[in-house]
């Protein structure tokens, strides 16, 4: 029986992935699953820079638009769902590309989530509001008072990693890290992961310019369409919240446009700082897709030709 095998195509915020994960998938003939959290939102097509309408055509994707903004949904839903897929898309494929820039989406699908317990709605709207009140510097604070140990690993810079620790140990009394076991799951697949490199101050540039493209195609109506659902976690994100605080009068439009691009180049940073703690990827540039797409098929046929 031939293996089946998951392509991880990562990277930071506007390094080419889209493109990639389409060359790549067209290669080897196949599909690609989103692992943007966001691209889940079928109401934030600019703002999350989701692939458009052509490029979907040009090859199935899974994972884009499914969600409404105020629906819940979360990376142990998300594990459930891509698994499941997973097992369908293996029936008429040996191999399935996996892309997008959320971590903890794709180690949830290759390694699986150490077990969480269930957070109530009276506890998730407790840290919401530490979140709202006291900002980062609250939840950072909570964390360290609460789970020295997970305080001195986590990215202090990502609220939702902290809100989701602070929830833990609020539920519970005990520290979040006393359930992170860090135990990989066994998958009935393999994994070949590639990520794309980039120079630093090039891929300043490129987010940049998309950030100023995604202004001259509609970020401004996209956000003020979603202005009276500010309040929920899928729209606490980079790109939104700096635009509503242009609607709250906090900054004027030049001032906010300018948040977005600082905010996203520090997304991007904590993205490569996870992606350089993982050692499993190889790295590719832009213009060596050829090759990148040669490794990946060299893993596969040569495994399955020793079968």
């Amino acid at each position: 029986m031939m293996d089946k095998y998951l392509v991880v195509i990562a990277g930071p915020t506007a390094s080419g992935k889209t493109a990639t994960a389409i060359q790549v998938a067209k290669a080897l003939g196949t599909e690609i699953i989103s692992a943007d959290s966001r691209q889940f939102y079928k109401e934030l097509p600019i703002g999350t820079a989701a692939p458009t309408k052509e490029e979907q055509a040009e090859v199935q994707h899974h994972m884009i638009h499914n969600l409404n903004v105020e629906d819940k949904y979360d990376v142990a839903d998300y594990e459930n769902d891509v698994l499941a897929l997973l097992k369908k898309l293996f029936i008429n494929h040996d191999s399935v590309v996996l892309t997008g820039g959320s971590g903890l989406f794709i180690d949830a699908v290759c390694k699986g989530l150490d077990s969480i317990p269930d957070i109530s709605d009276e506890t998730r709207n407790k840290v919401n509001k530490l979140y709202e009140e006291g900002g980062l510097f609250a939840l950072q604070n909570e964390v360290q008072r609460l789970d020295p140990e997970y305080y001195n690993m986590v990215d202090k810079y990502n609220p939702r990693r902290l809100q989701r620790a602070v929830e833990v140990c609020y539920q519970t009394g005990l520290p979040y890290s006393s359930f992170r076991n860090n135990t990989a799951k066994v998958r009935d697949f393999k994994i070949i992961k590639v990520a794309l490199l980039w120079e630093r101050n090039e891929l300043i540039s490129r987010i940049n310019l998309r950030v100023e493209k995604m202004v001259s195609e509609g970020l401004l109506d996209e956000a003020k369409a979603m202005y009276p659902k500010r309040h929920l976690n899928s729209l606490n994100t980079v790109g939104y919240k700096e635009i509503f605080e242009h609607f709250d009068g906090k900054a004027n439009l030049n001032e906010a446009i300018e948040h977005i691009k600082i905010n996203t180049r520090q997304y991007a940073k904590r993205q490569m700082t996870w992606l350089r703690k993982n050692n499993d990827y190889q790295w590719f540039t832009i213009e060596e897709i050829p090759e990148m797409i040669n490794y990946i098929k060299s893993i596969i046929n040569s495994e399955n030709d020793n079968k």
